[in-house]
């Protein structure tokens, strides 16, 4: 049991650092941009975006470490590795286009891309480890929630 618990922790804490690094570029209350934007009366408060993250962040380290567990000699291990390595660094890219760049057309590219590649890593990670693959649903409901919302803020900002 103690030999899951360094390498989970190891996993939840990189998913967390990305999380981190991406808030780097997320405006505080009351600046510049997003909260000058048009925005649909069903967009959340600004208040659970960083608890919803958090959870979903633990989840989807979770997930990579069960993979991982599996053995890094298998291909299959390796290949969903590397779909989470990309979509992990995706998230990233769109809260530094979204935020940083404030360009929710560039942004909507790349969550659209996201998307993608967060369902591909569920297909890999079903083939090695079919709860890895379910901790990963909420992500991809919450992404395409968040594909929705940029869409449409995108329209309600020309």
């Amino acid at each position: 049991m103690n030999n899951r618990i360094l390498p989970l922790a190891l996993c939840i804490g990189l998913c967390l650092a990305v999380g981190f690094a991406g808030s780097t570029f997320t405006p505080e209350p009351g600046s510049w941009y997003y909260t000058t934007l048009n925005k649909p009366e069903w967009n959340p408060p600004d208040w659970l975006f960083a608890p919803v993250w958090t959870v979903l962040f633990i989840m989807m380290g979770t997930a990579l470490a069960k993979v991982l567990g599996a053995g890094w000699q298998k291909k299959e291990v390796k290949a969903g590795a590397a779909l989470f390595a990309i979509q992990l660094m995706l998230n990233l890219g769109w809260s530094a286009l979204f935020f940083g760049m404030q360009s929710p057309m560039q942004a909507l590219v790349v969550i659209a891309l996201l998307w993608i590649f967060i369902v591909l890593t569920m297909l890999a990670f079903a083939r090695v480890s079919k709860p890895a693959s379910l901790l990963l649903a909420p992500y991809l409901a919450w992404v395409s929630f968040a594909s929705f919302l940029n869409f449409t803020i995108l329209q309600l900002n020309p």
